[in-house]
């Protein structure tokens, strides 16, 4: 073994022993956090070049590190939490006057699911964070630089997102369909309208997937409406058309999926759009300065 070896093992060890810590006593040890470790250190133990890809995905990692740890402090213990205001704002502003009176789009839909919805709007919810990765993964090796920005842009989105849930927690459509505006922090983590889709295919896989969710009043802003714009901002950039007519078409798709599925309110998702363009435009200024202090 090379000195080069017994430093890049000395690293893993130093890593290794904070990030065991925190997953034991912070957050609850959890089947992923083994896959985590074990995926990461095998790339950045392996070759250079799996190295590499641990260096360019370390804002990827660190997005789901920070978003772990959202459940160490719930944000409803910071400020309180929002039930009737987003329900009754969107029901005045975005809400359709039915026979059974003025609904929220998310009551107008639930009433009146069909099959071809359930499966389409989970297939586009289920995209929303994959592709942007597939794509990120593509960039590297067609423009680093614009790999890097776009690695920028996507952690500053979360950031301000995460900084935002804290800021005004909200309960999402859903949880006032369960609970009403009552509220209880020991509410269960619910899939809301992928339970359909787990119902079609007879396997509880959006159901246990939300249960993994780290903070169920987190519906301001609507980062599952953020993630595929961010990508757009940079997919704009690239000299092949493809990438920006394809997350135009994932943009709309899964914002109407969200509202479609209760998981959010048309506010929830205008939101999410103003948080991508501000983690676009904060990650343009960090990343200038960056480049002009080097």
């Amino acid at each position: 073994m090379d000195q080069a070896q017994q430093k890049r093992l000395l690293y893993v060890l130093l890593v290794s022993i904070p990030y065991f810590l925190w997953c034991v006593y912070l957050v609850g040890m959890r089947p992923e956090h083994y896959v985590m470790y074990i995926a990461v250190v095998s790339c950045y133990l392996a070759t250079h070049k799996t190295r590499i890809w641990v260096y360019n995905f370390a804002g990827l990692i660190l997005y789901w590190v920070v978003y772990d740890s959202l459940r160490i402090c719930p944000n409803y213990k910071i400020n309180p939490v929002h039930i009737a205001e987003p329900y009754l704002f969107d029901k005045q502003w975005f809400g359709i006057t039915t026979e059974a009176g003025r609904q929220t789009l998310n009551e107008f839909f639930a009433a009146r699911t069909t099959t071809a919805l359930d499966i389409i709007t989970a297939l586009f919810y289920l995209s929303w964070l994959p592709v942007p990765i597939i794509f990120g993964t593509w960039l590297i090796f067609r423009d680093k630089i614009l790999f890097r920005q776009f690695m920028y842009g996507f952690l500053c989105t979360n950031l301000i997102g995460f900084v935002l849930y804290y800021l005004y927690p909200a309960a999402p459509p859903w949880y006032v369909e369960l609970n009403g505006f009552v509220f209880n922090p020991d509410t269960a983590r619910n899939a809301a309208g992928l339970e359909h889709f787990d119902q079609l295919i007879g396997k509880p896989f959006f159901h246990n997937m939300y249960q993994r969710n780290s903070n169920v009043f987190a519906a301001i802003p609507s980062l599952h409406s953020a993630y595929p714009l961010i990508t757009l901002f940079y997919a704009r950039q690239v000299p092949q058309r493809w990438p920006t007519v394809l997350f135009i078409f994932l943009s709309l798709g899964i914002w109407f999926s969200a509202v479609y599925l209760r998981h959010h309110y048309v506010i929830d998702v205008i939101l999410g759009i103003l948080t991508a363009i501000a983690g676009y435009i904060l990650a343009r200024w960090v990343f200038s300065l960056i480049q002009s202090n080097k």
